[in-house]
């Protein structure tokens, strides 16, 4: 399975490796790219820097043949709208946003 996770915060980074560990295709989104690194020191997975939300960024991830899409940043509203636009523009089957946040 193809998935994008968007964030890698905790959150984020328990995800990737416990997906990771199963065989599947995993690209990690951030804006730290130092984080990034780290993470990509430590599991076998892809990583692109930027704005999760940004449809370029989502692009440079593959975003266009991802089966799934899990927005964990640390932005209930980022998360939302990377999801939006994955259902958009991407048309991505599972989209899976983190919203913390009981107003929404």
């Amino acid at each position: 399975m193809k998935v994008i996770i968007l964030g890698a915060g905790q959150v984020g980074w328990s995800v990737a490796q416990n997906l990771a560990s199963e065989a599947n295709d995993i690209t990690v989104v951030d804006n730290r790219p130092e984080i990034l690194r780290d993470l990509q020191d430590r599991i076998d997975i892809r990583t692109v820097a930027g704005p999760a939300s940004h449809p370029e960024v989502l692009t440079r991830a593959g975003a266009e043949d991802a089966d799934m899409i899990l927005a964990v940043t640390n932005s209930d509203e980022t998360n939302m709208i990377a999801c939006q636009v994955a259902y958009t523009l991407f048309h991505t089957p599972i989209k899976i946003a983190r919203v913390r946040a009981q107003a929404y």
